[in-house]
């Protein structure tokens, strides 16, 4: 693929997402709430759309289908706030997540965790990066000492890595505001940023762990023009939500695909760990929403950030009472 075609395509696919997103989705809005679907979709983020995240998706979702006894269907957006917006509607069903928008889900959109994915490497976590073009001279702290001289891409708004986590171990921790910071600030995929910064479209922006292996394996070339000058602490590893009202049965059936995907010996258990393999994973682990509470801590120090900004001293203790609750219960967790 060109890069023209591929600026087009990561230019091209928001808009679509946007403008066809929850007309796109799967039938779930027919069914009842409660009621045994025949059909089920299953949301999936991507910078470039089915021809990019398809192939690797699909076999997984095939067996799923076979797996629980309902056709399973993919839709794939550019920005979680559609695939959001989608499980809200009912238009999806089940879906992978990034944690922050996991906490969004499950805060708006009636969902519920079932597992967690751990890395090849057997993590449950990750971490979010800054990175920068390779031989541009730009450092750390060149970046936080601001003055407007750099072009930054920071991720979707609902990015754990792309936005909360660098705003709460970089920025906020250093009182720097990155709209009073950079020349220019872009919100984009980490897709779009990384090929922004090694055709230096942009100087600066934010990315993680996770995509930096995938732009190793997809394009090397992009990868060897791209460094990375900073790393965040562990953040919890991504997920998959089920709509809280999906059939009781069902919902059993989908949690036990996952926990037992992978698993096992055989010619069998082997092609699914292949599967897996494409995917950067291992296996599924077990998981409620509890898992998340580092990211809803995040959360918090961020909304007690911006109420102390403005100058909201109520909703700014509020923040930091949950806050503090959050780290109580992190202090007596084994």
């Amino acid at each position: 693929m060109t890069r023209t075609a591929i600026t087009r395509r990561l230019l091209g696919v928001a808009a679509v997402s946007l403008s066809l997103g929850l007309a796109a989705c799967g039938k779930g809005e027919d069914k009842a709430p409660g009621a045994a679907p025949t059909e089920i979709t299953f949301s999936i983020l991507s910078a470039e759309g089915q021809a990019s995240s398809g192939p690797l998706w699909q076999p997984l979702l095939d067996d799923m289908s076979k797996s629980i006894g309902v056709t399973v269907k993919p839709y794939f957006g550019s920005n979680y706030t559609v695939l959001v917006e989608a499980m809200r509607g009912n238009h999806t069903q089940v879906g992978w997540f990034s944690a922050k928008p996991e906490v969004e889900a499950i805060d708006r959109a009636k969902a519920e965790v079932i597992a967690r994915t751990v890395n090849r490497e057997g993590l449950d976590s990750y971490q979010s990066t800054l990175i920068v073009k390779k031989g541009s001279g730009i450092t750390l702290d060149k970046v936080l000492a601001c003055g407007k001289q750099y072009n930054f891409g920071i991720g979707d708004a609902q990015s754990t890595s792309g936005t909360l986590a660098p705003m709460t171990f970089l920025f906020n921790a250093r009182g720097v505001v990155p709209s009073q910071c950079f020349k220019t600030v872009r919100s984009a995929n980490h897709q779009a940023n990384a090929f922004g910064v090694a055709t230096g479209v942009i100087d600066v922006a934010t990315s993680n762990s996770v995509n930096t292996i995938f732009i190793r394996r997809e394009n090397p070339q992009l990868a060897d023009q791209i460094e990375e000058i900073w790393v965040s602490p562990p953040i919890p590893e991504s997920g998959i939500v089920v709509r809280e009202d999906l059939d009781p049965a069902l919902k059993e059936k989908i949690r036990s695909f996952f926990l037992t995907y992978g698993q096992g010996e055989g010619p069998e258990a082997e092609r699914q760990r292949k599967v897996l393999a494409g995917l950067e994973y291992s296996r599924f682990a077990a998981a409620d929403d509890s898992y998340l509470n580092p990211i809803r801590e995040m959360i918090a120090d961020q909304k007690r950030g911006d109420a102390e900004a403005k100058g909201d001293k109520a909703a700014a203790a509020a923040a930091n009472a949950e806050l503090q609750r959050l780290r109580s219960l992190r202090e007596v967790q084994p």
